[in-house]
């Protein structure tokens, strides 16, 4: 049996000539046997580096044809490799309870499509690892067909590695923090562990989503620093969770479901001091005495006259979500990680705004160089800023208040500054504080919203943001000790 080999450029005559010949001798002589190997014209190079000039219309129109036929063979080759390797997602404080509640989601399909197989990396500190060895057990057994493979991971050189979507729970900070100081120390620590491994071991589109009690923005904005080569784009934190508390609660007083409100607006810290925009807001399938078709809506503010409840219970109720309690183990942060990684991955809903903790570029008249949650939408795999929703002169002074916050947050974190707020040297962080807080004036971290209370009217009038912010302070420190160690693997 005579067997040949031939090899060419995809669109070079000479090949396709040999190639009619083969096919002709193949065909008619029952013991000839070819092997062709075509070659992509950028590819030839390292082959021979044989070039031709000979042309002729029918060996022009076979070589179009066999270019044509290798593009598709390597687009499809290419689309194989994709199936074959999975999307890696990594959760940090594996073994926490929010992390049990997310797991299911992450791998039945519902979020990165059921063509994505999924394998789920858990990362965990060493003294957690008996129990991350029950959350692997389990996750196995749950059999999804899309969970190609589920491992643990207890060490520092592990972490990360060829990911393509994180997710930072929680850390656990020392029981007793004596300073709000320390605490930012702790959390800088931390992200100085986590940004250089990002950097060194995820892949360069990864998707990184900040969950937290404490300091989330601040989180977000050190993992940026020490990871300097991810897309800031692509490092967020979650604020949908304040904005589903907040229609909750709307949707509680109105009589209606929370599904129904839209375009609520979460301003500022996510985890300190927040500006919860009603002016945005709309109403779907609320019953009033106007009633229209599923694309008919009513202004919240125009439908909603208790004033008075929504200076007092709407705001003391928010002001409590703010340091998180039992919301932190429960569904509703799975629930608002599961939401931001669906729009991610699959759009947000046309026409609906997004808020979402993201770097700021100066839009709002907003500072830049520091995470801040303001509206966005999600479309083609990222977000944009909405920049056409309009602020007034009296909001734009409650976001200058949230800002200078963040601004004192990072100057500690940085080293630039010793103290947030040396006028109130001694203040202790308390995991009552965001209570006691409420029963003072000014110190809710909702209380800034779209309406004009006395207490904002009177902050405004001020017109000094050191002193508006001074103010807040005490809002600052309604962290209570929260999830992460400078030893962040011990």
């Amino acid at each position: 049996m005579a067997k040949f080999v031939i090899a060419g450029r995809a669109d070079c005559p000479y090949y396709a000539k040999a190639e009619l010949l083969a096919d002709y001798l193949q065909k008619n002589l029952p013991h000839f046997r070819i092997h062709k190997i075509p070659q992509h014209p950028d590819n030839w190079e390292h082959y021979y580096n044989i070039t031709s000039d000979m042309l002729t219309a029918e060996m022009l129109l076979i070589a179009k044809e066999n270019l044509q036929t290798q593009v598709e063979v390597e687009a499809e080759e290419e689309e194989l490799k994709g199936l074959i390797n999975p999307m890696h997602i990594w959760v940090n404080r594996a073994a926490s309870h929010i992390s049990y509640f997310l797991i299911p989601f992450l791998v039945n399909g519902e979020i990165f499509g059921m063509d994505n197989e999924i394998s789920l990396h858990l990362l965990d500190r060493s003294n957690r690892k008996e129990v991350l060895e029950g959350v692997v057990m389990e996750t196995q057994d749950l059999a999804f067909p899309l969970l190609r493979s589920v491992t643990m991971h207890t060490t520092e050189d592990e972490a990360f590695l060829e990911a393509d979507v994180i997710i930072l729970l929680d850390d656990v900070l020392q029981e007793t923090i004596p300073t709000l100081e320390d605490c930012i120390h702790q959390v800088t620590s931390q992200c100085e562990v986590y940004g250089p491994l990002i950097e060194k071991n995820a892949k360069s589109s990864v998707k990184v989503i900040v969950v937290g009690k404490t300091f989330a923005n601040l989180k977000t904005l050190m993992i940026m620093t020490h990871a300097p080569t991810i897309n800031p784009k692509n490092i967020v934190t979650v604020a949908t969770l304040l904005e589903n508390e907040a229609k909750a609660l709307l949707a509680r007083k109105l009589n209606m479901y929370a599904t129904g409100i839209k375009n609520l607006v979460v301003w500022g810290n996510v985890s300190g001091s927040t500006f919860i925009d009603l002016s945005k807001a709309k109403l779907y399938r609320y019953e009033s005495a106007i009633w229209g078709p599923p694309s008919f809506f009513r202004p919240l503010m125009d439908m909603l006259f208790d004033r008075e409840w929504m200076r007092t219970e709407f705001v003391s109720k928010l002001g409590l979500l703010s340091s998180w309690g039992q919301h932190c183990s429960g569904m509703m942060p799975v629930h608002a990680v599961v939401t931001l990684l669906r729009y991610w991955y699959q759009d947000s809903p046309p026409g609906e705004i997004v808020s979402l903790g993201i770097i700021s570029e100066g839009h709002f008249g907003i500072p830049e160089g520091i995470v801040y949650s303001m509206p966005v939408k999600f479309q083609n795999g990222t977000w944009e800023v909405l920049t056409e929703v309009e602020v007034s002169e009296k909001d734009q002074e409650y976001l200058k208040i949230l800002a200078f916050e963040l601004l004192r947050e990072k100057q500690v974190a940085l080293g630039e500054i010793e103290e947030m707020y040396p006028q109130r040297r001694g203040l202790k962080l308390s995991s009552s504080a965001q209570e006691s807080a409420l029963e003072k004036e000014g110190q809710s971290t909702a209380e800034d919203t779209d309406f004009p209370t006395e207490l904002s009217q009177s902050k405004s009038e001020e017109g000094n943001i050191d002193e508006l912010a001074e103010d807040n302070a005490e809002d600052a420190s309604e962290v209570s000790p929260s999830d992460v160690s400078p030893d962040v693997f011990s």
